[in-house]
């Protein structure tokens, strides 16, 4: 990917031609043009401002929902690391969240302080900026029932905090602002004791454990839950499971999950996925939806 444009200094980190397949789940993709680990909200927003408007930049958290294509990331790929992963109590029932904390801090944090009902962030791989972004849930919770504003970063560098009404929460969608950045959060609990708390957080892993494929290279549900359905059972149902591409397989184990056996390229993984949806639209005339975000160029 060739440069043709200057970037702004920073005080955090920018690397040029950065891989991103070992940053992401699934251990395939191609590099970033430029990776951007900034020191703070402040670095991000300077960076923005100054930045040529028509350079594109993308988000990655954890890179668990996420098909990074072979060809790479054209623009800025923008990391929020450890300046952005801390977790504070703000009162009896509300924790501030920095947009690179994992589920597992603040669920655990909110165990420490006596606050129920973060008990599902726990079973989502991620980061609160995407849990924010995609209104993440699992396990009948969602972040739509717990978020009570976000900051976030738009793309022209302003600094700006967003109540939940503003993000006009559906299932797995916001209306976040076009290439607004999430950078923290306030979620809002109920009072609970932390043995209960932990008693559910238990029930929880058990269950995911058991159901899903979590020691292998994956990239988490694969495809939205249709109205009134389950995407797991419509991928079953059109005898999709085990089905196989190059490296990319369909899970034994749950069949919205893909997984990549070993040598998979991100191409393999991304038309697994829409054999997949060929398949189930042919069987029960239901149009899939992905859920995994797919970006990058391909090659």
């Amino acid at each position: 990917m060739s440069v043709c444009y200057a970037l702004p200094p920073v005080r955090g980190k920018l690397t040029h031609d950065a891989p991103l397949a070992p940053l992401v789940w699934f251990k395939s993709g191609g590099s970033a043009e430029w990776l951007f680990e900034p020191a703070d909200a402040k670095d991000l927003a300077d960076f923005l401002y100054a930045l040529d408007p028509s350079v594109p930049v993308m988000t990655l958290g954890l890179g668990s929902n996420l098909i990074v294509r072979d060809g790479g990331v054209p623009g800025v790929v923008v990391r929020l690391g450890k300046a952005f992963a801390k977790v504070a109590k703000v009162d009896d029932v509300t924790l501030d969240c920095g947009a690179g904390a994992s589920g597992i801090l603040v669920s655990s944090t909110a165990r420490d302080n006596g606050i129920a009902g973060m008990e599902f962030l726990r079973s989502i791989p991620g980061t609160v900026g995407g849990f924010v972004r995609m209104n993440g849930g699992a396990y009948g919770g969602e972040v739509k029932d717990i978020l009570v504003d976000c900051d976030v970063v738009l793309r022209n560098g302003d600094l700006v905090t967003l109540p939940v009404e503003q993000l006009h929460y559906s299932y797995r969608h916001s209306e976040l602002p076009e290439g607004a950045i999430v950078v923290g959060a306030r979620f809002r609990g109920k009072p609970g004791e932390p043995e209960a708390i932990q008693a559910e957080m238990d029930r929880i892993s058990a269950s995911r454990e058991a159901s899903q494929p979590l020691r292998s290279k994956t990239g988490g549900s694969t495809f939205k839950n249709p109205d009134g359905g389950k995407a797991w059972q419509l991928v079953d149902e059109a005898g999709c499971r085990g089905l196989q591409i190059g490296g990319a397989q369909v899970s034994e184990k749950h069949t919205n999950f893909l997984i990549n056996t070993g040598d998979a390229t991100s191409a393999d993984i991304e038309e697994l996925g829409e054999e997949v949806r060929r398949r189930v639209k042919a069987k029960s005339g239901v149009d899939l939806h992905w859920e995994i975000q797919r970006v990058g160029v391909k090659k």
